[in-house]
């Protein structure tokens, strides 16, 4: 018992094992999906930080229809969702694609929302866009709408002269329809370079004509400060949830496993089991038979001394000379000898194998042997025997058959009483079966006790051995037929053999 407990223990812990594993691999591979979805957002990332360098053609300030143009472009449903450009303040200066909801707890001191079907990332400044290395800088992104472009930087006064030092860092001369420089400033090729010697693109800082503060605000309102970018979770959903089916696949497979080891152990500790027990039980049965065979030899020897104390005794009875109470006693040993050899013939027939020889057998004829072997106790009790016409032709032994029905019929004229009715009948069931009946008017044999009769030397009428229901049990047994006891309507006891088979028709 103990070593079944721990074989179930160790295949139990394998099985945890193994469902550990793949949940751990699982989380693994879920966790790799999202970090390559963040990694895709670090690439989409530097690549918006290309966008916003290429659409500066006046320093620091862009259009807004022109940029979001060019994040349009950049937005594919399905990968890349939506984009927006945040300021310091927080407000969206540019976007493309869908509309981004910012009310998420979870996207302000993270940056990163988690939905169903999309992810949003925020404050990318780790992802090295340099924007806000650019606002560090005093070189920030402006971005306005298109009417608004040089009207916040518009004037209609006088550029100042240009210092004697070198070309100015900051840029002047801005009207109302585009940005120019005046005649008076320094040459244009040294005027747009800039420190770095890249003369590409202007230098771009705060106008003269706008103080600090306005200016500030400005950047707070209208800079680029941040990027925020939602990205569809498709891909990540369908590499973990195909992992997900997989690991379920493999813990199902184990688990299957594991309950077949467990049973298929099982089955191994009661197979063995079973075989210790049929091996005691087969020693146990060679013993049976060598005392059946023992017994049936002395029963068979203890004959010849009963029917010598039988002969003696009636010689004694038929004395004339010998006091009566002695002749009685005589024919008192006789009636004793009698019914122990009665019970030894019994015992014999019931240890005798049964070896079966099937041919076929008219029912009628063997019944009608069975009466009138049977017929001096019939007139006894003066029952009747009511026989069916026209039973059935049957496969079987037919010694064996008369042996049984012989046995049945006597029960039934033990059982009833007086003047009382035994039947016999027969019939079909189904296409290849055949019923045999024999019924009695008797006391019956009560519910608790129709199992039982057939057990050997179990009778309830005083002058029964208890071996002949279970003899008949044998041939019914070794016909491969089945036998049963059921009560009769309205009074006594139907014993019913069924599966019986038909002879075939010549």
């Amino acid at each position: 018992m103990k070593g079944i407990r721990f074989v179930y223990g160790v295949l139990l812990a394998v099985w945890a094992m193994i469902v550990i594993w793949q949940i751990a691999d699982h989380y693994r591979v879920r966790e790799s999906a999202r970090a390559a979805l963040i990694n895709r957002s670090k690439d989409i990332s530097s690549t918006l930080g290309l966008v916003l360098r290429s659409q500066r053609p006046f320093g620091g300030v862009i259009s807004r229809e022109r940029l979001e143009s060019a994040l349009n472009s950049l937005v594919k449903p399905g990968d890349l969702n939506a984009v927006a450009l945040l300021s310091d303040a927080g407000e969206v200066v540019a976007s493309a694609g869908a509309p981004i909801d910012f009310e998420h707890k979870t996207l302000v001191p993270t940056g990163e929302y988690w939905a169903d079907r999309t992810v949003t990332l925020m404050n990318l400044v780790d992802l090295e866009t340099n924007v806000t290395a650019e606002v560090e800088n005093r070189n920030p992104t402006i971005v306005l709408p298109r009417s608004n472009l040089f009207n916040s930087f518009a004037t209609n006064r006088p550029p100042p002269p240009p210092p004697d030092r070198g070309p100015p860092e900051q840029m002047s001369g801005i009207n109302s329809n585009s940005l120019s420089i005046s005649n008076a400033q320094a040459p244009r090729r040294n005027w747009f370079r800039r420190r770095d010697g890249d003369d590409r693109r202007p230098p771009f800082g705060r106008p003269h004509w706008m103080n600090e503060e306005d200016y500030r605000a400005l950047i707070q309102k209208q800079g680029v400060h941040s990027f925020v970018v939602v990205l569809s979770t498709q891909s990540m959903q369908t590499v973990t949830s195909r992992d997900f089916w997989l690991r379920l696949l493999i813990s199902a497979l184990a688990s299957v496993s594991v309950v077949g080891l467990g049973m298929a152990w099982h089955n191994l500790a009661k197979t063995s089991e079973l075989e210790v027990r049929l091996v005691r039980a087969a020693e146990l049965n060679t013993r049976l038979k060598e005392m059946n065979l023992a017994a049936a030899g002395l029963a068979h020897e203890t004959r010849n001394p009963l029917n010598i104390i039988r002969g003696l005794a009636q010689m004694i009875s038929r004395h004339e000379e010998i006091p009566q109470q002695i002749r009685a006693k005589s024919r008192e040993i006789v009636d004793e000898t009698d019914r122990v050899t009665a019970q030894l013939n019994e015992f014999i027939n019931y240890s005798r194998p049964r070896e079966v020889r099937r041919a076929t057998v008219a029912l009628n004829a063997v019944v009608g042997e069975v009466a009138r072997a049977l017929g001096n106790d019939l007139e006894e009790k003066a029952a009747k025997l009511d026989i069916q016409e026209s039973l059935p032709a049957i496969v079987a032994d037919e010694q064996l058959l008369r042996q049984a029905l012989f046995n049945l019929v006597m029960n039934a004229i033990q059982a009833v009483p007086s003047q009382g009715e035994i039947q016999i009948r027969a019939g079909r069931t189904g296409v290849n079966g055949v019923y045999l009946e024999i019924r009695d008017n008797g006391l019956g044999v009560p519910p608790e006790q129709r199992q039982e009769i057939f057990k050997p030397y179990f009778t309830t009428h005083q002058k029964g051995t208890g071996l002949g229901l279970a003899v008949v049990q044998q041939i019914v047994l070794a016909h491969g037929w089945e036998i049963e006891c059921l009560p009769n309507d309205p009074q006594g006891a139907v014993f019913r053999l069924t599966h019986l088979q038909p002879a075939s028709p010549a």
